[in-house]
């Protein structure tokens, strides 16, 4: 049972290079804020920091957009260099309509533009692409704090994405390491004696838009502690949290 919940944003003074030492990087930052990581804490980290720090960084001027892309571009006015790379990283293309590109990505993830992105980069001359593994990055992330600090810090990587039939954006779990992405309450009675059947609660997503609301979008911090949650402690995995085709009604 989590009784009280604190998220307390993380900043970084400077942008993060292709080769920094992430985990140094946070933990000098949390120093810099006279923080630190104790047990029962959870980071959240963006997407973003972890995709740079792994060199995942495209300058636009590198590319060469091909003719399908050139001919989305004229007719939405789109950046040709942009569309290709969505294109380029794509697995499946789910939707391309009214100047909206949704994709599948090779890690399963259903979003926009699949998931290139321009923002806090260096002012639109380069996209920072997903991280290759975010579970993966998420879990070597996870085993470096504990090798530095002796503490099991669970770890969750976020990316921001649109819904299907709502408007605005929302946080959600592209990397898990150190904790179960699910609290699952099949079998277990309501107040009222109600044996829940269908009831799984995705917690990394939760949690990554928690640390979301409390990090901001301009406000310098790409990472978060996550206090006072009751997790379960587990290998853990993003992917998991993908819904298999045979149970998706809306392929």
């Amino acid at each position: 049972m989590t009784s009280e919940l604190r998220i307390i944003p993380v900043r970084v003074r400077r942008d993060v290079r292709p080769g920094d030492d992430l985990a140094g990087l946070l933990l000098a930052a949390l120093h810099q804020q006279n923080l630190r990581l104790t047990a029962g804490d959870i980071l959240v980290v963006t997407h973003k920091i972890v995709s740079k720090s792994e060199g995942e960084v495209v300058p636009l001027k590198s590319v060469k957009p091909s003719a399908p892309a050139r001919r989305w571009a004229a007719r939405y006015g789109a950046g040709a260099r942009l569309t290709e790379l969505t294109l380029a990283q794509a697995q499946r293309v789910v939707r391309m309509q009214k100047g909206v590109i949704i994709t599948e990505t090779r890690h399963g993830l259903v979003c926009a533009n699949s998931g290139v992105d321009l923002s806090n980069v260096d002012g639109g001359r380069s996209a920072v692409l997903l991280p290759h593994d975010p579970d993966a990055s998420a879990a070597r992330l996870h085993q470096e704090l504990r090798r530095r600090l002796r503490l099991h810090v669970p770890v969750i990587i976020t990316d921001t994405f649109g819904r299907p039939w709502r408007e605005g954006l929302t946080e959600v779990a592209i990397g898990v390491a150190g904790m179960t992405a699910f609290r699952d309450y099949r079998g277990r009675r309501d107040p009222h004696g109600f044996k829940l059947k269908a009831s799984i609660e995705a917690v990394a997503d939760e949690i990554a838009c928690a640390a979301g609301l409390a990090c901001g979008k301009l406000d310098g911090a790409p990472a978060a502690i996550v206090r006072g949650f009751g997790y379960t402690r587990a290998r853990g995995s993003a992917r998991e949290m993908i819904r298999p085709a045979e149970r998706d009604l809306f392929r």
